[in-house]
């Protein structure tokens, strides 16, 4: 029995229980047709118990659940026996952020928007560090460096063989930003630069001209699933990271991402101001 699942197994179990709810039965009536302690039950939807990817089937089958990817996909939510890298925090960090590197690693795309910040994707090893040593909570120098390898590490769904497509819509004011100083801001602009050019990631910046529009003030990450029912939105707040994945909200963030993308510069043109930019440090 697990004390501590981590956000994949959580959302696990939330499907199953979606399955059921859907089904029309209350957690006893499910155990009863299943065959199995109520108690049971309520552990695979609380991610306590784990579930093999044919129990998942099975359970659907149960349930009457006749969308075959949809069932597909949360089979192959079961997690295997290797250890993702981010466990290897599991001590350091808050579970939350870990949480977070497991659905990168997972996604089948992801896309992001930020006002005031460059997204931690992107971000060079010196910015990264400046904005640690910046943050709400004051960190100590050995916490600094474990959240900058963190992030680094992060980094690396893309640029493996099969690297993730990621969008990213950025705030001209993010690009503006001194962080670190002129020397580290030129530095990152440039990584900028470099990373718009590959195939799997699209820029997209906001300028100042366009003043007020949806979303703005809000650091939102939309990564994809293999089917749009397991979509999240992940949202970085000061209070610590919020993970959603209710339809509605789901709704609303993707109708959000088709707002942001009426009113951003195309990938060419934000490259020219980025250039721009760099110019003016």
């Amino acid at each position: 029995m697990r004390t501590n699942p981590t956000g994949r197994q959580l959302r696990l179990g939330a499907e199953l229980r979606k399955l059921r709810e859907q089904a029309g039965l209350t957690s006893t009536a499910a155990a009863q047709l299943l065959g199995m302690p109520q108690a049971q039950v309520s552990n695979m939807e609380t991610g306590r118990l784990g579930v093999s990817a044919e129990r998942v089937r099975t359970l659907a089958c149960q349930y009457e659940c006749t969308d075959k990817a949809l069932v597909e996909a949360i089979a192959g939510m079961v997690g295997g026996r290797k250890r993702g890298w981010w466990e290897t925090y599991r001590e350091i960090l808050p579970s939350p952020l870990l949480d977070l590197a497991e659905l990168e690693h997972n996604s089948q795309s992801f896309r992001t928007t930020l006002t005031a910040r460059i997204p931690g994707l992107l971000q060079t090893v010196d910015h990264a560090r400046e904005i640690f040593r910046h943050a709400v909570t004051e960190l100590s120098p050995p916490d600094i460096e474990h959240r900058v390898s963190f992030r680094i590490k992060r980094q690396a769904v893309l640029y493996r063989d099969d690297p993730t497509p990621y969008e990213a819509i950025i705030h001209e004011a993010a690009l503006r930003m001194k962080i670190g100083g002129p020397s580290v801001s030129r530095q990152q602009l440039k990584h900028l630069l470099d990373a718009s050019e590959r195939e799997h990631i699209t820029l997209r910046a906001i300028t100042f001209e366009v003043g007020a529009y949806p979303g703005s003030g809000q650091s939102i990450f939309y990564a994809h699933g293999p089917v749009p029912e397991l979509d999240t939105v992940h949202l970085d707040q000061s209070h610590g990271l919020t993970f959603l994945d209710a339809e509605a909200q789901l709704r609303k963030y993707r109708n959000l991402f088709e707002k942001l993308n009426g009113v951003a510069l195309s990938p060419g043109k934000t490259r020219d101001l980025i250039h721009a930019v760099i110019h003016d440090l």
